[in-house]
């Protein structure tokens, strides 16, 4: 027997804040066509000061707790991903597991920007696998609202803030690619690109900065990337493009997703998106649309999902299991 990282619930949390594309044609020089055809965002949600990121992430955990029937004390590990923490420190994860009420096993955060749920999601495997967690709650959540620079049209109209959690538990399989949970991860990054997608500041720097892109440089290394670290997974995991039932890609913008799955081979009909409604939300894209695709009924039991990201690092890399 060999034991594998199942998933047992999900859940999301979005700010009640809705902000469509027309939003922005006040402030500045853009259009909603502008913006939806370049990225095929139509809306975004932002928090307010009181919906902060453990906040989101506590209510997306709640739920996620909820639907597999479990309280936060049958929790081992809560790790969070996340570029946009509500302090310096303590980590967000530790916030939300106060919030939970859970006063035993550990928490703490990951930070590789876009990438982060699956690189949150290939250390909670890791932990399960080992023995040394039976659950883990692996939550993605953002606010880039709070480091856009509201004067660069390029990047302030894609982003958006929102919150997914999904909690993982320890069940026996046979080492095979039949089993449900974790089959395979493949996790990557490069520092040399950093340039590509940053924020220009930080603790060190004593300022607070904005986040800055290349987008014409992100796509082309988005589309490569995302497809060669999805077929890395699938092949450790003994499966091939054909066996994949959805891919559930990160939401950051369609071009890159609709290229992605036609490197792949895999039609659209089979990919999750959401991001014409949620924009990029950063590490809490992948989480809150395997939430929305399982609440649409597209996601099933026994179904093979390929998840994969890029962000900035650059890191990228990819998870593929079985619900």
């Amino acid at each position: 027997m060999q034991p594998r990282a199942v998933v047992a619930g999900v859940g999301h949390y979005l700010p009640k804040r809705v902000v469509p594309n027309s939003e922005f044609e006040k402030t500045l020089d853009t259009t909603d066509e502008w913006i939806r055809t370049r990225s095929g965002i139509e809306r975004r949600h932002f928090a307010d000061d009181k919906e902060t990121t453990s906040f989101m992430a506590t209510t997306a955990a709640k739920s996620a707790l909820a639907m597999a029937g479990v309280s936060a004390d049958d929790v081992d590990a809560i790790i969070v991903a996340t570029s946009t923490a509500d302090l310096t420190f303590p980590s967000a994860a530790t916030m939300v597991q106060s919030a939970l009420g859970m006063t035993r096993g550990f928490a703490f955060d990951v930070q590789a920007v876009c990438a982060g749920f699956v690189f949150a999601l290939s250390n909670a495997n890791a932990l399960i696998v080992s023995g040394q967690a039976h659950r883990v709650l692996v939550i993605g959540a953002e606010t880039f609202s709070r480091i856009m620079d509201w004067t660069d049209r390029s990047t302030c109209v894609l982003f958006g803030d929102g919150a997914g959690a999904v909690l993982l538990e320890a069940q026996d399989g046979t080492g095979t690619s039949d089993d449900r949970g974790i089959l395979a991860t493949d996790l990557n990054s490069d520092g040399r690109y950093r340039d590509l997608l940053y924020v220009d500041g930080g603790v060190s720097t004593q300022t607070t900065g904005h986040l800055r892109m290349q987008g014409n440089q992100v796509f082309r290394h988005a589309v490569e990337k995302l497809a060669a670290t999805a077929e890395a997974s699938l092949a450790k995991a003994g499966l091939t493009n054909a066996d994949v039932d959805w891919i559930v890609p990160h939401q950051a913008n369609i071009r890159i997703i609709k290229g992605t799955a036609k490197k792949m081979g895999i039609p659209m009909d089979r990919v999750v998106v959401t991001v014409q409604d949620h924009g990029n939300t950063s590490a809490a894209s992948i989480p809150l649309a395997l939430s929305i695709g399982c609440a649409r009924g597209q996601i099933k039991s026994g179904d093979v999902v390929v998840t994969e990201a890029i962000g900035g690092g650059l890191a990228w890399g990819s998870v593929v299991l079985r619900w």
